[in-house]
């Protein structure tokens, strides 16, 4: 029985061993510019003016940017200290600064009373200061919106998309409908309300609170009433100008607190200064938080090398602006994925494949063939990177700010998206699936043999069966790969398309079990051919050499001012509302976190509707060992056949009569 049972631990104890987290939560990265060089001093001399190193919201999108009025707020600084040296910034030469400054209201009507207010960025979010003057007490900005809002009395409309709480609510309009009588609420209860006449043009309503972080008559919200109307049926009121800040949750910063590792902080007025007080280490192939999910995040390089870039990690649902450095005047101008935060990086290989250029500006009118999009194909390591079992490089390129794999290594004209690229471990039981992205693929495993040395894997997509195979731990480690190679994927064969490496197997007395680490898929089933008559959007001359993609403008393409205007492909000029003799634009992306909040996605300005996807020929044939009634096209078991011992390689049958036994040995025992 003592022997039973530490068996029967160990399994337990082995299982947990195994039972490592799946992958973590999904977040989007934004990134600053990466800097290259042998160390911090040399970094700061290249990129820098020897002495210091700063990074402003022109070149790093996470910081708050007003493109209209071009105001930053937040600055990072890395400061040439005495004990700065290799990849350690010393005491003090970490300094992150930002300053209030003077925006415009998105309801932008000065003769209205909406003209600008007083915004700090901290740690790359938008704040208001309490006390317009002062950057010690501050509040989320939860909304400044021009959109416009029609309320049905008895209606609420749910203010900010973070649930916060606050809402407001048409109670009633008079007969004359001239008025209306709105409520302001935060977590149900009242907050404040006000009957506001439109008859007057006294049309904004000023929600103002005390003992706001000690502070009285702070405005809180501001709502411009455009219209109200008392119908036969309805009662409406029509809003178009909405600002409000989280009040609730209003925070002071006093010179004591910490933020992570930036701990000595500095109030002088309209300014907030934050450093370092111990040395700070650039840890290679990490990501080092200097605060409030602000990182630095460090290559996988030589002692001689350093390599990195400032970044923002979000994890909060959304659908995120990601910007590129800002550009001014009509000179030529190039991003690629060092101030394009958009476009494909490998930071570990220093690999990057895509530029956008502009030339040919005149005033915000790009001339023919002025606009270039260029990608071409690179290698990258596996993230499970382990050469001496096969996991070495594979090609990769970045297309439209999207990491594709190109279908022939050498050529560009065929693609597809790369889902997976993991080294995290996953522990699958028999039986149980993996879903592998979004896209329905999924791996499952379906039986372990007894000796605890073999896994049959089955991969589907849509849970149709695409391939299955046997893979030995028991021999050589190459052979715990299996990689499925399929054909007619885009007219060409022995692609293959998905990768996956198996640790361990496990045959326990509970649990059948393997652990992978190691996978890398690609959806070839919405492959594309890119060709040259294919258009994206603006970008409609298309040339393909060999592994490299240019896109141009056969037609002249207009920046125009205080508007976003498609590149292609899901990609943006944003264009700031300048006079007719200034400009200033820069490209983004949007990258979705989640369910997103985007009510009206852009129209996709692909070049064609997709082709008909073609139909994986499934195998006929079950593996080459194993179970003598391996699948066909019914994968989700073996067939139901007479067996005996012998007819059986040693796959589950016996598990579930071992585990019988073991119960009832054990109630035996204890009665």
């Amino acid at each position: 029985m003592k022997r039973f049972a530490a068996v029967t631990l160990a399994a337990l104890m082995l299982l947990t061993v195994f039972a490592s987290a799946a992958s973590a939560a999904d977040v989007i990265e934004i990134r600053g510019p990466v800097y290259n060089g042998s160390d911090i001093d040399d970094i700061i001399d290249t990129y820098g003016d020897g002495t210091t190193l700063t990074i402003d919201a022109t070149k790093f999108a996470a910081f708050y940017y007003d493109i209209d009025d071009n105001v930053t707020t937040e600055t990072l600084s890395i400061v040439d200290k005495s004990d700065t040296k290799g990849n350690v910034i010393g005491k003090g030469g970490i300094v992150y600064t930002t300053k209030i400054q003077k925006v415009a209201y998105e309801y932008e009507k000065p003769s209205l009373g909406w003209s600008n207010y007083s915004l700090i960025g901290f740690f790359a979010e938008k704040y208001i200061p309490i006390n317009p003057d002062k950057a010690d007490k501050l509040a989320k900005l939860v909304m400044d919106s021009d959109d416009k809002y029609t309320l049905r009395t008895g209606e609420k409309l749910e203010l900010g998309e973070g649930g916060e709480g606050y809402a407001l609510e048409a109670k009633q309009v008079d007969v004359d409908g001239e008025k209306v009588w709105l409520e302001f609420t935060k977590d149900g209860e009242l907050v404040d309300d006000e009957i506001i006449s439109v008859g007057t043009g006294d049309n904004t309503w000023e929600v103002e609170l005390d003992d706001i972080q000690d502070e009285d008559d702070v405005v809180v919200l501001r709502v411009h009433v455009n219209q109200v109307f008392q119908g036969a049926v309805d009662s409406i009121a029509q809003i178009e100008g909405i600002w409000l800040i989280d009040y609730a949750n209003a925070m002071k910063i006093e010179s004591d607190d910490e933020f992570g590792e930036l701990n000595d902080v500095s109030i002088q007025g309209d300014t907030l200064n934050i450093t370092n007080e111990d040395t700070f280490t650039l840890t290679r192939d990490s990501a080092d938080e200097i605060a409030e999910g602000l990182f630095f995040k460090t290559a996988d390089t030589s002692s001689n090398v350093l390599r990195f870039y400032a970044m923002k990690e979000i994890t909060e649902p959304g659908t995120y602006e990601v910007r590129g450095q800002v550009a001014s005047g009509t000179g030529d101008f190039t991003w690629d994925a060092a101030n394009f935060a958009g476009f494909y990086y490998d930071l570990n290989d220093d690999v990057e494949t895509e530029s956008l250029s502009v030339s040919k500006l005149k005033g915000n009118v790009i001339d023919k063939g002025g606009l270039k999009y260029s990608t071409t194909i690179k290698n990258v390591d596996y993230e499970y990177s382990k050469p001496s079992l096969g996991w070495g490089k594979y090609p990769v390129i970045g297309f439209f700010a999207e990491e594709y794999i190109p279908i022939n290594p050498d050529k560009a004209d065929k693609l597809a998206k790369l889902i997976m690229d993991s080294d995290d471990k996953y522990t699958l039981r028999t039986g149980e699936q993996l879903d592998l992205g979004e896209e329905g693929y999924a791996l499952e495993a379906k039986q372990v043999d007894v000796d605890g040395e073999k896994v049959w894997l089955e991969f589907t997509k849509d849970g149709e069966f695409v391939d299955d195979e046997i893979i030995s731990v028991g021999t050589s480690n190459s052979s715990n790969t299996w990689e499925v190679e399929l054909d007619d994927i885009q007219d060409e064969d022995d692609v293959i398309v998905l990768r996956v490496h198996v640790n361990q197997v496990f045959q326990g007395a509970v649990d059948s079990i393997a652990q992978i680490e190691g996978i890398w898929l690609i959806d070839y089933a919405n492959a594309m051919k890119i060709e040259s008559d294919d258009e994206f959007g603006d970008l409609d001359d298309v040339s393909i050499q060999g592994d490299t993609i240019s896109i141009t403008n056969e037609d002249t393409f207009t920046l125009t001012r205080d508007d976003e205007v498609e590149i292609g492909q899901g990609m943006f000029f944003k264009v700031a509302d300048t006079p007719s003799t200034e400009i200033r634009y820069y490209p983004f992306v949007e990258k979705t976190l989640g369910e997103g909040t985007k009510e009206e996605p852009k129209e996709d300005l692909n070049k064609t509707e997709p082709e008909e996807n073609k139909t994986v020929e499934e195998p006929t044939e079950g593996p080459t060992e194993g179970p003598t009634e391996g699948p066909t096209e019914e994968p989700t078991k073996p067939a139901e056949t007479e067996t005996t011992p012998e007819d059986t390689p040693g796959f589950g049958a016996v598990l579930g009569l071992v585990g019988l036994l073991a119960v009832v040995y054990l109630v035996r025992r204890n009665n």
